[in-house]
């Protein structure tokens, strides 16, 4: 996985084993036996090369394409959780991962906002409340 993913994002983002070697601080030849998968850079390195193309740590070392739609890896804290199915009544499951990770609970209130050009956004209406309530602020300030 790690080989694999470091030789598709270096591809990606159109730079040379020479390029990311001088990023880490490595040698060239260092970048081709980790990309052969002959050696495995220590911890340091891998948070450097994560750094250096913008993904996370994990994605990195673990990210799968096969099981995210052939896509590649995503830049850090972007997610692709799968897909779901609009039931009759337009009510959707929202994937257990995002649940979690945006610690979304069973009576949670959310809001769902539109553009017609770039799609749905789902987000706590505790969050939107907030945003809503400092521009707000911003607004009675600046009059």
């Amino acid at each position: 996985m790690f080989k694999d993913n470091l030789i598709q994002i270096r591809k990606m983002r159109k730079m040379t084993q020479e390029d990311v070697a001088e990023k880490v601080g490595v040698t060239r030849q260092a970048v081709a036996k980790w990309e052969s998968g002959e050696t495995v850079p220590d911890l340091d390195k891998c948070r450097i090369l994560a750094e250096v193309f913008g993904v996370s740590l994990d994605d990195l070392a673990n990210y799968e394409a096969d099981r995210n739609f052939g896509l590649g890896l995503p830049p850090k804290g972007k997610h692709l959780f799968g897909l779901v199915t609009v039931g009759d009544k337009g009510q959707i499951v929202i994937p257990a991962k995002a649940r979690k990770l945006f610690n979304i609970s069973a009576g949670d209130q959310l809001v769902v906002l539109g553009d017609e050009t770039q799609g749905l956004a789902i987000m706590k209406a505790e969050y939107f409340l907030a945003i809503a309530d400092a521009v707000r602020n911003m607004d009675e300030r600046g009059k």
